[in-house]
C-alpha cells in the first residue's frame, strides 16, 4: 500500500494537541496527500520538513517498514503532536531522527518532502540547506494549499535549483518539484540588521516572525521598559528574535533573563541576537511550549507580544493559553506586561487569568497592559 493510501487511513485519526484544537483547525489536509502521491516510491531514506502534526512522516512509516526518515519541524508542538499521534496509532519512531535546519538534515538526501511555509524567507533558508547538502540527484517535493501559494515561491526555489516545475491542481492543492541543485559555498542565514534608533542588532532565520525588522507592537512595548517593575528574573514569552529579552538585558545588567519560544527558528534567532549585542551570557533561550518547562512562581516579570497564528490559521486561542502560563509562573506581586492589537480586547481575560490589570499605554493600533499576580 502506498504512503498516499496510508494517509487516507491515518488522517482522520490525527490530532493537533498540544497545539490549539478546534472544529475548524485540522491536523492534515489534501496537500499532505498530494505531496506523498507526487513523491511516489521512496527507496531507503527520506527527509521530511515542515510536517505539521505527523501526517507525512507517519504515512511513510506505515507504508514502508524499511524507510528511515530525517525530520525537521520548526514548532515544538508539531514534534510533540507527531510523537503523540504515533503512540496513539501504534507506529514506532525508531526509524525517525529529528534534526535542526542545517546540513545534517539534508546531507546526501535524494528525496525531500516539504510542507510549504507561507514565508518566502523560510522557504529560501530551507531550499538553501537542501541544495547545499543534498545529493546531486536530490529532488524536493513541496506542496501546499493553493490559496497560500504564490508564483514567488517558484522564484525562490529557482535560486537554488536548476529545474522547478508544478503539478496539476488537486483538491485545492498543488506541489512544486525542484531538482538539479545549485551549489553555494555559504548560507545567507541568519540575516542581521542594525537598528541605530534602539542601538540593537537583530538577527533572524527565515521562519522567524518579522525577520530582522522590529514589529510595531514590540516597538510600542519597548517604550514602557523604564516603567516596568524591578526584578531578579524576567521572561520574554514568545520571544521571536529576542528583541525584548536583549533590550531588557542591556538596560538592566543585573537581571537574569529567560527567552522562550516554540519555534526552532525563533530560538536560534534569539540566541544570535543576544550574541550580536553582547548579552548572551545573561539570556537563557529555551525552545518550549509556552512556559511548560518553567517552575511555578519563579519569575518577577514577564513580557509578552502574543502571536495569533497557528500555522496558516488565525486563532484567538493562543493568547489565553500564554496568559495562563504567565499566571502560573509569576511570583505573587509579579507582573505581566502585554502588548496586543486593541480590537482584541484582552483586558477582561487578563483580569480573570492573571490578576488586576491596568492600561499602561495605547496608540491608534496597540494597547499595553500590566497585570499583577495576586
Amino acid at each position: 500500500m502506498s504512503a498516499a493510501d496510508r494517509f487516507d487511513e491515518l488522517a482522520p485519526r490525527l490530532r493537533r494537541r498540544p497545539d490549539v484544537e478546534a472544529h475548524d483547525l485540522v491536523a492534515a489536509d489534501a496537500s499532505d496527500r498530494l505531496i506523498l502521491s507526487e513523491a511516489g516510491d521512496i527507496a531507503g531514506e527520506a527527509v521530511v520538513i515542515g510536517d505539521r502534526y505527523g501526517a507525512l512522516t507517519l504515512s511513510l512509516l506505515a507504508a514502508d517498514p524499511r524507510v528511515r526518515i530525517r525530520v525537521h519541524q520548526d514548532a515544538i508542538t508539531g514534534e510533540q503532536a507527531l510523537r503523540a499521534n504515533a503512540a496513539e496509532l501504534g507506529i514506532p519512531l525508531d526509524r525517525v531522527a529529528w534534526h535542526d535546519l542545517d546540513g545534517s538534515l539534508a546531507d546526501g538526501a535524494r528525496t525531500v518532502l516539504l510542507q510549504l511555509p507561507r514565508s518566502l524567507d523560510a522557504l529560501d533558508e530551507i531550499a538553501s540547506v537542501v541544495a547545499a547538502a543534498g545529493a546531486d540527484d536530490v529532488r524536493l517535493i513541496a506542496g501546499g494549499r493553493i490559496k497560500h501559494m504564490t508564483l514567488a515561491m517558484n522564484d525562490v526555489l529557482g535560486r537554488h535549483f536548476g529545474s522547478v516545475t508544478a503539478s496539476r491542481a488537486t483538491s485545492k492543492s498543488r506541489a512544486l518539484h525542484a531538482s538539479v541543485p545549485v551549489r553555494r559555498s555559504a548560507t545567507a542565514w541568519p540575516r542581521e540588521r542594525r537598528h541605530p534608533d534602539l542601538a540593537i542588532t537583530v538577527c533572524a532565520h527565515g521562519a522567524a516572525f518579522a525577520g530582522s525588522a522590529i514589529d510595531i507592537g514590540t516597538r510600542f512595548l519597548l517604550g514602557f521598559l523604564p516603567e516596568m517593575r524591578a526584578a531578579e528574573v524576567a521572561i520574554d514569552l514568545a520571544c521571536g528574535t529576542g528583541v525584548l529579552a536583549t533590550m531588557l538585558a542591556k538596560a538592566r545588567p543585573s537581571l537574569r533573563v529567560i527567552a522562550t519560544d516554540q519555534s526552532a527558528a525563533a530560538v536560534s534567532s534569539a540566541r544570535a541576537t543576544a550574541a550580536a549585542n553582547g548579552v548572551s551570557d545573561r539570556i537563557a533561550v529555551v525552545r518550549d511550549d509556552g512556559l511548560a518547562s518553567q517552575a511555578d512562581a519563579s519569575a518577577d516579570l514577564i513580557l509578552l507580544n502574543p502571536p495569533f497564528h497557528s500555522g496558516a490559521a488565525v486563532t484567538d486561542a493562543i493568547a489565553p493559553k500564554l496568559f495562563a502560563d504567565a499566571a502560573r509562573v509569576l511570583r505573587p506581586g509579579g507582573e505581566l506586561c502585554c502588548v496586543y492589537n486593541s480590537h482584541l480586547g484582552y483586558r477582561p481575560i487578563l483580569e480573570r487569568t492573571v490578576g488586576p490589570t491596568r492600561q499602561m499605554g495605547r496608540n491608534p493600533k496597540f494597547t499595553v497592559t500590566v497585570s499583577v499576580r495576586g
